[in-house]
Parts: structure tokens; C-alpha cells; sequence
């Protein structure tokens, strides 16, 4: 059964895994894209699968996207 994400669920999630903060206030689904702020202070959007699978958890700046290949 799949584990329902509330958006106090999410922001605790962000909070214990990574040096990000959720800007997000609602959540509506996983392909929502959230807002969320790096450590360097940038903001950036990801959808939380991403954030959450694929460890996308800074800015692209701190953490440049993967090349294709």
C-alpha cells in the first residue's frame, strides 16, 4: 500500500534529510512541483518524487543536473 504524503509529512521528510527548507504550503500530488530553499539560500522547484528518489536535494547550483545520456 502506498504511503500517503501529507505536506507536514513532506516538510518533516526535508527536514531530516536534507539542508533544504519547503516553501510549499499545499500539497495536491506527486506531480506538483514544491518550491523549496538550498542552503546557499537559492530557491529551486522540484516535484518531491524527484526530491525524494532521485536525491535532487539543493539548487541547481550545489547540485547540477546529471548530463544525459
Amino acid at each position: 500500500m502506498n504511503k500517503r504524503w501529507t505536506i507536514s509529512k513532506i516538510k518533516e521528510f526535508v527536514e531530516k534529510n536534507s539542508e533544504s527548507k519547503l516553501l510549499t504550503t499545499e500539497y495536491h500530488g506527486f506531480s506538483q512541483k514544491l518550491q523549496f530553499q538550498c542552503a546557499c539560500g537559492s530557491q529551486f522547484e522540484k516535484t518531491f518524487t524527484k526530491f525524494k528518489n532521485n536525491h535532487q536535494r539543493k539548487c541547481d547550483t550545489c547540485q547540477p543536473p546529471k548530463v544525459s545520456r
